[in-house]
């Protein structure tokens, strides 16, 4: 059997009692591109913040590279909502692409030649060299997804987490995002993306997930969009339209982090 990067056994997360993963078995082979899909409130955040160690699991286990959570460093980077981030904080562009080398650096050591070397690279792959020395604040919402990209490219990552990195951006911008996905598919940089576009995850993603709390379907794009699997994904959110196709209703666009439904339990 192929080596997993990623590989949930039973994985259940809960708030309040209240189930937001619920038994998710799944396995991520190396260098799978992986679109993660479902409506607005399907547990997309809470299972990126699972893998990543940040909440606690009820049951089940989360293994990288075929050991334990934690016993790697540093080997997953991940970009959140852009809701989740302060962009108040007064930063510069060149500061938060270096903060994706501190893993490598350990305690105490400061960035050396190495690094800034990387630094400028990551720059100059996502056409920000001329932002180094701008405020994250000052930037437009496509520059600054690039400014993440690339922390992200500075950490030198196995595995690429990125929870809804097409909203709010700018054609370019998005455009650029998928042609870097293409890039570090090729080596063979294992990558998960949350979006809410079923057409974007069906021509540009070689794997998706279906998810509404429990895992709906894994697998091939055509294989897992079909009419019964996104009416148990999204069930109301379905319009069917004449001809025979589903489309999803803009209620389940993204509108608030995955954990709001608990406010409304």
């Amino acid at each position: 059997m192929e080596p997993a990067h990623l590989d949930l056994q039973g994985v259940s997360v809960a708030y309040n009692g209240h189930l937001a993963l619920d038994n998710l078995t799944l396995r991520v082979l190396h260098g799978d591109k992986v679109a993660l899909v479902g409506p607005n409130g399907a547990g997309k955040t809470t299972l990126f913040k699972a893998m990543l160690g940040l909440i606690p699991l009820r049951s089940g286990s989360i293994r990288i590279h075929d050991v334990p959570m934690g016993v790697h460093t540093d080997c997953i980077a991940y970009i959140p909502q852009r809701e989740e981030v302060d962009w108040r904080f007064p930063v510069n562009v060149e500061d938060v692409v270096m903060m994706g080398r501190y893993g490598h650096l350990g305690w105490l050591r400061r960035p050396g030649q190495h690094d800034r070397a990387i630094v400028a690279r990551c720059l100059e792959q996502m056409d920000i060299a001329g932002l180094a020395h701008r405020t994250i604040s000052d930037l437009s919402g496509g520059q600054q997804q690039r400014v993440f990209l690339a922390r992200a490219l500075a950490q030198e990552p196995h595995i690429l987490l990125m929870d809804e990195p097409f909203t709010g951006v700018d054609a370019s911008t998005q455009e650029a995002t998928l042609g870097l996905l293409d890039q570090l598919q090729e080596q063979k940089v294992t990558i998960i993306i949350s979006t809410h576009d079923l057409n974007l995850a069906a021509e540009r993603f070689s794997q998706v997930l279906l998810l509404n709390h429990k895992l709906i379907a894994f697998g091939k794009p055509q294989e897992v969009f079909t009419p019964e699997t996104l009416h148990s994904a999204f069930a109301e959110h379905m319009l069917v339209v004449p001809g025979g196709e589903m489309l999803v209703d803009e209620c389940c666009q993204p509108c608030g982090d995955d954990e709001s439904w608990r406010e409304n339990s």
